[in-house]
């Protein structure tokens, strides 16, 4: 895998990361939210902290349609678990989250998983002669 793909890799776990943490921030600097209260949910979108949360996850979702260009989904869905750790470790320094040993120990075994799974391929070789081509499948 080169460089381009491992960056938009690291992009996806960054980004979501990242997006989770400051989009919490926001909500808890914004307070609670209520279905009858919908205008509060618009007013909310536009504080800047979910608004940079909200950039951020963007920027997640394009690392990761860029991924899966590139990448099968049973490889890019793990792979973004690391996420996982790097997301506790802001929380518990940005948010001042308290994190028991048992969610670290959850935490490190999705980890250890996702070593498992990509140490594959990343990519599933496609029948001999055939490729695909914006979606479609067409004779090579």
């Amino acid at each position: 895998m080169n460089l381009r793909k491992k960056a938009t890799l690291g992009g996806v776990v960054v980004f979501g990361a990242c997006g989770d943490v400051v989009l919490s921030r926001g909500m808890k600097a914004f307070g609670a939210l209520s279905i009858s209260h919908l205008g509060d949910a618009i007013h909310a979108i536009f504080t800047p902290w979910v608004a940079a949360g909200i950039l951020l996850l963007l920027l997640f979702f394009v690392s990761y349609l860029t991924s899966l260009s590139f990448a099968d989904l049973t490889y890019v869905l793990p792979a973004t678990a690391v996420g996982y750790i790097f997301m506790a470790l802001l929380a518990k320094f940005f948010l001042h989250e308290q994190i028991s040993p048992w969610r670290w120990a959850g935490i490190f075994l999705i980890a250890l998983g996702v070593g498992f799974v990509t140490a594959g391929p990343a990519k599933t070789a496609t029948a001999r002669g055939v490729r695909q081509h914006h979606g479609s499948v067409v004779d090579a």
